[in-house]
């Protein structure tokens, strides 16, 4: 690809992942705020995540098909406009307070995001040289997790500026409340069909494969494909525990505000990315970060379930267990980045079926909170039910270490 078409896949990509981030990580917000309104516990309350994440699983290679028919552009267009659609059904949920018109909503926008994500993260990857791939994913990255900061912050602020005091109040009007939805939505669902249209009328360059020399079209016989999806099975549930629990794991430690938590974890993320542009490939590889970012996980997990509850040791006002789950953003940051181009390294021509096969493995997000979310509720005890992430970064450890590396099943 040209250096002046990277430029503009890469410009306009980049408006793209910051959609993804601000739609995604608004869920961490969203979470505690239907918890109120819909009257529900801990555990209901985290269908939102399952809602939002099972889109990818179910629509992921109906969406690569679809791709390989239209081309990715045109894919991304009606991706967006699906999203679109899914930011106009909020209004219909809002008006009638019904949880399961809300997770209507969130599964059509989590449709639309399905098929701009096995479109656009092959982009990033096969805009350049495939040694550099993990700098290019962090900028974006960088994009989407910025993104994901101003989101909880612009929902506390636009939808509800002190929740806290509104939920305490005895003769709040919880039908007025959830009405604060639709405007946001409304806008967001212009934004989005704006963004359609500039993508179905921009000169974004169309992805070109060359024929690959093995003669399958079963993506399954890659092992370092399958077994990255799934390592990003459990990365991504690890991800949404650590951005969209925090609100809740906050509400439940008595901490006011607790919708805008979310940010702390964004925070982290993009200095982790950060890191990641500055440091790959130069001065690390892409393997060794992938390795870095697992044994940290487990080093902060172990911080969340044995810190003080009460004490703010780290950050003012903000118990030290609260930071930990925050920090654990930072180890995240570079597995999404890494793992994407050791995983799609030499599939040419299957590069959209294992692109749609990886965006599947987002499915980790939809049941592993749940998961976090069971355990929390048996065991009465949320600061411990954080371990349940010890698997998942003994996943991505092995896929640092070994799985990436095979090229056969035999091997």
């Amino acid at each position: 690809m040209h250096k002046q078409s990277s430029l503009l896949a890469m410009s306009i990509i980049g408006v793209l992942f910051f959609i993804f981030g601000f739609v995604t990580w608004l869920n961490g917000s969203l979470i505690p705020f239907l918890k109120v309104i819909c009257d529900l516990n801990e555990f209901e309350a985290l269908f939102v995540t399952f809602a939002f994440y099972i889109a990818y699983t179910l629509m992921a290679f109906p969406m690569a098909s679809l791709l390989e028919r239209t081309g990715y552009k045109k894919g991304m267009a009606l991706g967006l406009f699906m999203m679109s659609v899914g930011a106009l059904l909020f209004i219909p949920a809002a008006f009638s307070r019904e949880f399961v018109l809300f997770l209507v909503a969130l599964f059509v926008l989590g449709s639309g995001l399905t098929i701009l994500q096995t479109a656009s993260n092959p982009y990033i990857v096969l805009v350049g040289p495939i040694e550099s791939a993990a700098m290019r994913i962090s900028i974006m990255g960088l994009i989407n997790k910025a993104a994901g900061v101003l989101a909880p912050l612009v929902f506390t602020a636009f939808i509800l500026s002190d929740l806290s005091s509104s939920l305490n109040a005895a003769d709040v009007d919880l039908h007025e409340l959830a009405k604060e939805l639709i405007t946001p939505y409304v806008i967001m669902a212009v934004i989005l069909f704006a963004l359609m249209l500039l993508v179905l009328f921009s000169a974004l360059p169309e992805l070109e494969f060359e024929l690959d020399p093995y003669d399958t079209s079963n993506i399954f016989a890659f092992p370092r494909v399958v077994l990255g999806a799934v390592a990003l099975f459990f990365y991504v549930g690890i991800e949404v525990i650590a951005g969209d629990t925090i609100g809740l794991y906050g509400q439940s430690l008595g901490l006011a505000n607790a919708t805008v938590l979310t940010s702390y974890t964004m925070g982290f993320m993009v200095l982790g990315y950060l890191m990641g542009i500055i440091f790959i490939p130069k001065f690390i590889s892409q393997e060794r970060a992938l390795l870095f970012s697992s044994l940290a996980g487990m080093a902060l997990l172990f911080g969340v379930a044995f810190s003080s509850t009460s004490a703010s040791h780290i950050i003012a006002n903000i118990p030290d267990t609260i930071v930990f789950v925050a920090l654990l953003g930072f180890a995240n940051a570079l597995v999404w980045p890494t793992i994407w181009p050791l995983a799609l390294k030499d599939l040419k021509q299957h590069t959209a079926k294992g692109s749609a096969l990886l965006i599947m493995a987002i499915a980790g997000g939809a049941v592993l909170p749940l998961a976090f979310g069971k355990v929390a509720q048996i065991t009465g005890d949320m600061q411990s039910a954080y371990l349940v992430g010890l698997v998942c970064y003994f996943m991505i450890f092995m896929y640092a270490i070994k799985w990436h590396k095979m090229n056969s099943w035999s091997r």
